[in-house]
């Protein structure tokens, strides 16, 4: 089973995190099954940028960005070459490192 390992982040995640997950399963929702609460104020149907997460290794087994989540993405904070939307993201075979992002475009926290 692929391992995604959360590197730190002062508010969600603050000691990181590695979780073992099945293939097919979106980074967010292996994320949320674990405790890790990544903002999805969409309810994860690809319509905000509130998941955004950088892809640090494992970029090449993951499923390929739909037209949408390419739209999306442009207007993420902090938008880099290795910015994925989790609840878009699938988890191939090889393990990922996620780092989540400072901010997301959400000023005021759902928590969902």
């Amino acid at each position: 089973m692929p391992q995604i390992i959360f590197l730190p982040h002062e508010e969600i995640c603050p000691e990181g995190a590695v979780i073992e997950v099945e293939p097919g399963i979106s980074v967010c929702d292996a994320a949320l099954a674990h405790g890790i609460d990544i903002e999805h104020a969409c309810e994860k149907s690809c319509a905000c940028t509130t998941c955004h997460v950088y892809v640090r290794e494992g970029m090449e087994s993951l499923n390929e960005n739909s037209e949408d989540e390419d739209d999306l993405l442009d207007k993420a904070w902090g938008l880099e070459p290795d910015s994925r939307l989790s609840c878009q993201t699938v988890v191939g075979d090889a393990d990922l490192v996620i780092e989540l992002p400072k901010y997301t475009i959400n000023m005021v926290s759902e928590n969902h």
